[in-house]
């Protein structure tokens, strides 16, 4: 983790882009809308916050593997544990996603206003989110590492894997909108866990095999 925040911090134009996306993204949707003399709809501000989430996510986490060379792999292999790399991985990669979405959230409230009546349930709503795009990203990321057409192979896989997740993380955030109390959404939360736990499972136990390959 400290030495992908080095890497991070020396390379910011990386980070300076996924800002500049998000920053972007808000703004074209107060164009559209606002400029026009439309309030955004609830559920429009939900879908597009998500959308917003999910591509940042995907940019961010993709370079988690792409990025490192054979060399630098083979050198982890002799000093490391498989299993320390892929749970440093998806540590860093959750923790810089709850940055961009709390910063799209941000920007959100502030440019398009706050819709979320409920926002406890939202933010707690978003790490679990952060948490889940950056262990399913980061695993697919390993593999798609292993392949020649990478790029392609990371957005093959990672959409359809995460469509579960973003049905019941839209759920809850609707809910959060609505104002609606914590126990309306207390089983979408425990399942998003579950899934969470699952991911985190399955990456632990077969990424030493993906290591070795």
């Amino acid at each position: 983790m400290q030495k992908d925040f080095r890497l991070e911090w020396r390379q910011r134009a990386a980070l300076n882009g996924m800002l500049l996306y998000v920053g972007s993204t808000v703004f074209v949707c107060y164009l559209s809308f606002s400029l026009r003399g439309g309030q955004l709809p609830a559920p429009a501000w939900n879908a597009l916050f998500w959308i917003v989430l999910l591509f940042s996510a995907v940019n961010a986490v993709a370079k988690g593997f792409l990025q490192e060379s054979r060399g630098r792999m083979l050198y982890y292999y002799t000093v490391v544990r498989p299993q320390a790399v892929i749970l440093a991985k998806i540590s860093y990669n959750a923790l810089l996603l709850l940055g961009l979405a709390l910063v799209a959230f941000g920007l959100y409230a502030t440019v398009l206003g706050n819709p979320v009546q409920n926002v406890p349930l939202f933010v707690g709503n978003v790490v679990l989110g952060a948490l889940g795009f950056a262990s399913t990203l980061t695993l697919v990321s390993g593999i798609a590492a292993k392949a020649t057409n990478s790029s392609t192979l990371m957005a093959v896989l990672g959409f359809p894997l995460m469509v579960p997740m973003l049905l019941l993380l839209i759920k809850v955030s609707k809910n959060a909108l609505d104002g609606l109390e914590f126990d309306a959404s207390q089983t979408s939360l425990l399942t998003l866990l579950a899934l969470n736990m699952i991911v985190g499972a399955v990456s632990y136990l077969l990424f030493p095999f993906l290591w070795r390959s």
